[in-house]
């Protein structure tokens, strides 16, 4: 069993809530998550945090949505950089959500300007008609695929959209549930 893994079911249920919160912001997702455990692998994880994060009420996905920083924004929502000053290791704060977004979201650091602000002016247009950001699973696309796939669901309706950003959603938990266990 991975180090992370047994570390995660051996913590106190409210520790375990927290380390399962880095993943995923919606507080109900955690505490089931946490009263699942133990978990005897990582594909037993993901299954049951599929599972739970299919049951759950659309007002606990906008939860896990506002945990975000917005694409293109991580800078401006206090992410970890190289530049920010050196108070804790970097090593202490590699599994931070912060730092997380920031590595899922290096694709937009290299943005053109007009990439950057069209991805902005997007940004607002979308948050403005459904209501939450932009949720998207950033890892491995650059600026322009964000923006390519942002204008492509921002004709969406209401619910067909809340369903998309959802499943983007678990996407992300899905790489984060990793890096929890594997750190």
């Amino acid at each position: 069993m991975e180090p992370g893994l047994e570390r995660l079911n051996s913590l106190p249920a409210d520790e375990a809530e927290a380390e399962l919160g880095k993943c995923c912001g919606s507080t109900n997702w955690a505490r089931r998550m946490a009263a699942e455990r133990p978990f005897a692998n990582l594909n037993q994880l993901v299954t049951i945090a599929d599972r739970i994060w299919c049951s759950l009420e659309p007002d606990d996905w906008l939860q896990a949505f506002a945990s975000h920083p917005k694409i293109g924004e991580i800078q401006a929502s206090g992410a970890i950089t190289d530049e920010a000053p050196n108070h804790v290791a970097r090593a202490d704060r590699a599994g931070t959500p912060e730092n997380w977004a920031a590595q899922e979201q290096s694709g937009a650091q290299n943005a053109t300007e007009k990439t950057a602000r069209s991805l902005a002016e997007l940004n607002r247009d979308y948050e403005e008609k459904f209501g939450y950001i932009y949720i998207v699973c950033a890892t491995g696309k650059s600026s322009e695929e964000m923006l390519t796939v942002l204008q492509k669901r921002l004709p969406n309706d209401a619910e067909t959209e809340l369903r998309i950003a959802a499943r983007e959603q678990f996407r992300i938990t899905k790489l984060r549930l990793g890096k929890l266990i594997n750190l």
